[in-house]
């Protein structure tokens, strides 16, 4: 007797949750396949405040060697030898004026930035502006208020950085090695992240 009223009562349940689970399942798959890069930045804006961009320092990779070799120029034109690095956790971030995704996790950098010691971890965020809109970045970073670092490039960089989407975030431990490499806009903003970087930062 209470077969049809249990099947109805699952119909009735499903047609309501139905829904909220493909959305759900919709954005779990555009995140995981890079594809959110197309949604708009207010979309974007909004899932990060939502928690869905949160970054797990449990997604990372075999640990690779990475090449210092290479310069940089800092946001006044001068020029930096990445190998004055050595020896720290850095957070390297490339990113780039046009792109929304970058734009999405900026203030999250900014945050983490704030709230780390600066003398362990260093942070490089690597615009790859062309040197025609070198004013766009400057612009970008004052009216936005951000003091972390700045850099561009200064010639070739090497092939960890060659890469094909962009954010592209990488985490490399002081003795060398790229610990984690995220690919995509991320909330960096995280007591597990931070707890992240001072581990590695303790590290001998």
């Amino acid at each position: 007797m209470n077969k049809p009223f249990n099947n109805q009562t699952l119909k009735s349940v499903w047609t309501t949750l139905k829904p909220w689970v493909s959305g759900v399942a919709i954005i779990l798959v555009l995140k995981f396949t890079g594809a959110l890069s197309g949604i708009s930045f207010v979309t974007q804006s909004a899932l990060m405040k939502a928690g869905v961009f949160n970054f797990d320092p449990a997604e990372t990779i075999a640990p690779d060697s990475f090449d210092y070799d290479f310069n940089l120029k800092d946001i006044h034109g001068n020029s930096v030898d990445f190998n004055y690095f050595k020896g720290k956790v850095i957070f390297l971030n490339l990113w780039a004026t046009w792109c929304g995704p970058c734009r999405v996790e900026m203030p999250s950098i900014h945050n983490l930035y704030n709230s780390v010691d600066k003398e362990k971890i260093v942070f490089v965020m690597l615009s790859l502006d062309t040197q025609e809109n070198h004013h766009k970045i400057v612009k970008y970073i004052e009216d936005k208020g951000f003091t972390f670092p700045v850099y561009t490039p200064a010639g070739y960089l090497p092939k960890h950085l060659q890469v094909p989407t962009i954010p592209t975030t990488f985490i490399i431990s002081k003795d060398g090695k790229v610990k984690t490499k995220k690919v995509g806009t991320a909330n960096y903003d995280t007591d597990k992240f931070r707890a992240y970087l001072k581990e590695l930062a303790a590290e001998e």
